[in-house]
């Protein structure tokens, strides 16, 4: 692997204040920036460069999941606790050719998907405000594109998952991040809110997530209650991911065993939701977004000239998913996720780390490395890359979710199931050992 591997420390969060000075125009016998006119082709125009937007981080997780494919080719037996993907997935069926459909995907399956809402929630949702998009990603890059316009300013908790803040950041939205720990449970909170108005003007939007990625905290209803109602008090649109509702684990008899929708609470509210984790579809790459009725016109004529269609041959396999079949079988794989996840907590004084984010549901397991390690190491960063060098283990340094605290901190995903995080729990303790 070459120095620093897949873990490269992430650029400044911020573009730089001042653009790079434009070219200035070549004198006679010179080519653009000096290069000598006579080389074929020099000097044919003016230097290029990319775009300003696109001057974000990469998706560290990717990177890593890159370096195991690598390993795996190279026959290293490498236990991966890194990507956010349920090894349990659906069989597919033969695939025919398809075409395209709505901009907004098939009547069937959004009629499909208004029915989850009544069937899990207890929530009525029209199916014309249901857009299929694709992946979650497609859901986020379209409703932020239809909701916002460069310059307004969009709160997120920090840590949370770095594609909400690098698609706003290449779109000029002023992403504002929401700094949380243990005293919230690593969630925004009206008062959090409230600071950052005064610190720096109106709102337009907040995100929320709930499990979250990569704390796997939840907010419960009063919370979610709180932050819908400053929302609506300010005029700022709530967006609540929602990609892990199903994947809970709820310890208080009184608990919402699936998670609270933010339709629950706020009509206006924007959900994205996408067929990836509890379905364990992530590579169909097929997601879906409830809309206000203000933005469905919008977002149906962006989704037209960026996707077209959602890709059909997922959306009529996605019919399927609302079984009771179905559900049965997913919520047998959760029970899985739940067992694997019993494995973490009780090696945690094994592990010896710091403080770790009650991992109220996903299938992620947040915590700081705590001093010895962080000694040892010097970040997480470090101690990533040795693990995986040495241990043959992938966990992912906080460095992607935090870009102020993330260095002392790693998420173990425990989506393999039981036997891969227990092995990997062994070879960590016999790493630290040594």
């Amino acid at each position: 692997m070459k120095p620093g591997g897949p873990f490269k420390t992430p650029p400044a969060r911020r573009l730089p204040a001042h653009e790079p000075a434009a070219p200035r125009a070549p004198r006679d016998g010179e080519g653009v920036a000096g290069h000598d006119a006579s080389i074929p082709g020099a000097g044919t125009g003016p230097a290029t460069r990319a775009s300003a937007r696109s001057r974000i981080p990469a998706f560290e997780v990717m990177r890593i999941t890159d370096e195991i494919a690598k390993r795996r080719a190279a026959g290293r037996d490498v236990v991966s606790l890194c990507a956010g993907e349920p090894s349990a997935r659906p069989v597919p069926g033969t695939i025919t050719p398809a075409g395209y459909t709505g901009p907004l995907g098939t009547t069937p399956l959004r009629e499909a998907i208004s029915g989850h809402y009544r069937g899990w929630y207890g929530v009525d949702v029209d199916p014309a405000t249901i857009a299929i998009t694709t992946g979650s990603s497609g859901a986020f890059q379209l409703v932020f594109l239809a909701a916002f316009d460069p310059g307004d300013r969009v709160a997120l908790a920090s840590p949370g998952y770095p594609a909400y803040r690098n698609i706003l950041a290449a779109l000029g939205v002023d992403v504002v991040e929401i700094p949380t720990g243990p005293d919230t449970r690593y969630q925004p909170t009206p008062e959090l809110l409230d600071a950052a108005v005064a610190a720096g003007g109106p709102l337009a939007g907040l995100i929320v997530a709930s499990p979250a990625n990569p704390t796997g905290t939840m907010l419960g209803r009063a919370e979610l209650g709180a932050l819908a109602a400053w929302c609506a008090r300010h005029g700022a649109r709530l967006i609540s991911d929602e990609i892990y509702h199903g994947i809970t684990f709820p310890e208080a008899d009184d608990a919402d065993p699936r998670g609270v929708t933010a339709r629950e609470l706020l009509p206006d509210a924007i959900v994205i939701n996408s067929f990836s984790k509890y379905w364990g579809m992530t590579g169909w790459r097929l997601g879906w977004a409830i809309l206000p009725e203000d933005l469905v016109a919008p977002f149906e004529a962006l989704a037209s000239n960026f996707a077209l269609s959602p890709p059909a041959p997922a959306q009529e396999l996605a019919l399927t998913a609302f079984s009771d079949e179905s559900y049965a079988e997913r919520d047998a794989i959760v029970a899985g996720f739940a067992r694997a996840r019993t494995l973490i907590l009780d090696a945690e004084s094994q592990l010896g780390w710091g403080v770790a984010a009650p991992s109220d549901g996903a299938f992620y397991y947040y915590s700081e490395l705590g001093e010895p390690l962080l000694e040892r190491f010097g970040d997480s960063v470090s101690y990533a890359r040795t693990l995986l060098e040495t241990a043959d283990v992938a966990l992912v340094p906080g460095v992607d979710f935090d870009p102020l605290a993330g260095r002392r901190a790693v998420r173990l995903s425990y989506a393999a199931g039981e036997p891969a995080v227990a092995e990997a729990i062994d070879r960590i303790i016999r790493f630290q050992a040594g």
